[in-house]
């Protein structure tokens, strides 16, 4: 067995501390703002199996990055569109890495919401069935 350096609770806690960082509440108040695009990062197979906010973008989180970056040859233009980008996914932990990876490679106006695609299920946001 080998020992980490830096596990994922501590990778998860310095991107929190680093990131705008929504309440479930504050993003369900957000959906259907015209400068708001909400980016599902769950695997496709969760989309399918738990239902999607509906309008909201898939970006795989695998893909996350190279999907910014307007300089990869997978560049994506919903993510230069110019709106407040909020990512989930399905509790909130690999949304705030991505959202700090995204951070950190100067996409603007990036954020995330705590809780993920449950919470807000919880709270009763807007769902678009299962595929």
């Amino acid at each position: 067995m080998y020992q980490l350096k830096t596990g994922i609770k501590a990778l998860v806690d310095q991107a929190f501390s680093e990131i705008e960082t929504l309440s479930p509440a504050q993003a369900v108040a957000l959906y259907g703002d015209d400068d708001v695009l909400f980016i599902d990062i769950r695997d496709i197979r969760e989309l399918q199996r738990e239902g999607r906010i509906p309008g909201s973008f898939h970006a795989p989180r695998g893909m996350l990055e190279f999907w910014a970056d307007p300089d990869s040859p997978y560049f994506h233009e919903r993510f230069a569109c110019g709106k407040k980008l909020v990512l989930h996914c399905a509790k909130g932990w690999r949304s705030a890495l991505g959202a700090k990876a995204l951070q950190d490679m100067g996409v603007p106006r990036i954020c995330h919401f705590d809780g993920g695609f449950s919470a807000w299920k919880e709270l009763g946001g807007a769902i678009e069935e299962k595929q």
